[in-house]
């Protein structure tokens, strides 16, 4: 197998040293620089910016740039999606993010898992594990996501958290490590 589909596998992959690997990397993070060099009032040149990294034209995506990732073709964005300035999505694998999904500034999403032991961390290897959040959710300023973690509908995660778990739907989750601070009542009716 080749490290790309040992990476897509979940398997331990060398993602640090194998030529192909690091070319896939260089190529998006070109993309990425066209991109964020782009005029943002420039509508037309974003879209094709971000199909270029994406593989794809998301509906009504807000993203603010700058934005970074790994590869870009592991992200899927489902309709209404906004994603604030300085996010990074470490997709060596899947990051699916749902529907009316709010995300702050300086978040990471990051799928990427290392060997404890220096030997084989040094070797390059790594293995990556999805993430996915569901529809409705909003990330706070600076929420980091760990490898392997599911987050369900509705969630609110604080500003700051770094979520090492999965997260039921309709939960607000604050800390480090994230913990469900309440459920959240989506019938309430909050503004007044």
């Amino acid at each position: 197998m080749t490290n790309e589909e040992k990476m897509k596998a979940g398997m331990w992959y060398d993602a640090n040293y194998d030529p192909l690997m690091q070319e896939k990397r260089r190529e998006v993070q070109y993309r990425l620089q066209q991109l964020n060099s782009t005029d943002p009032r420039d509508s037309k040149a974003r879209e094709e910016a971000i199909a270029n990294i994406l593989g794809y034209r998301p509906e009504a995506l807000d993203l603010v740039t700058p934005f970074y990732c790994d590869y870009g073709t592991n992200i899927i964005l489902e309709n209404n999606v906004f994603i604030n300035l300085n996010c990074y999505f470490m997709d060596g694998a899947e990051i699916s993010i749902g529907s009316h999904t709010f995300i702050g500034p300086s978040c990471g999403f990051y799928t990427a898992a290392h060997p404890m032991t220096y030997a084989y961390r040094n070797q390059g290897h790594e293995k990556a594990l999805p993430i996915s959040a569901g529809k409705n959710c909003w990330f706070g300023a600076g929420v980091t996501v760990l490898p392997g973690v599911h987050i369900g509908n509705g969630c609110v995660i604080a500003a700051g958290a770094v979520v090492t778990k999965d997260i039921p739907d309709n939960s607000l989750a604050a800390g480090v490590p994230a913990k469900i601070i309440r459920e959240i009542d989506q019938t309430a009716e909050e503004l007044k």
